[in-house]
């Protein structure tokens, strides 16, 4: 397994490659095949990293699981509405929505990550 910086770097680096199909491509099936490894990675590399995190700021990093665990699912629901969307103008918008909230997890997830370094170089 990997440690947990390079863990959360690596979610942070799916989550770049979310965005670019979002950005590019625009096709909803791409978009939720790659949202689906997103998520899958997520509870299988990043939730059980709280078992393992020994910090000060433990509380910090479990909100920002919590709030990454919302986020997605939030995510999952945009995918969903881009998917039903009929016009072009609500198909941008919900892409709109879909890359902001991609940005929003890469950010929490980029915190995580300073905060492990942080932490790891303390000790």
């Amino acid at each position: 397994m990997l440690p947990s910086c390079q863990r959360y770097q690596k979610f942070a680096e799916l989550l770049q490659q979310l965005r670019d199909c979002v950005t590019q491509s625009g096709d909803v099936t791409k978009i939720q095949t790659q949202l689906s490894s997103v998520q899958q990675f997520f509870q299988q590399q990043i939730i059980p990293l709280l078992d393992e995190e020994n910090t000060q700021n433990l509380s910090l990093i479990q909100s920002l699981h919590t709030e990454t665990s919302k986020q997605l699912r939030l995510l999952a629901m945009d995918v969903l509405f881009l998917r039903s969307a009929r016009q072009s103008t609500t198909a941008k918008d919900r892409l709109d929505t879909i890359s902001n909230r991609i940005q929003t997890l890469i950010q929490y997830s980029d915190a995580i990550a300073q905060n492990n370094s942080l932490s790891e170089s303390e000790e």
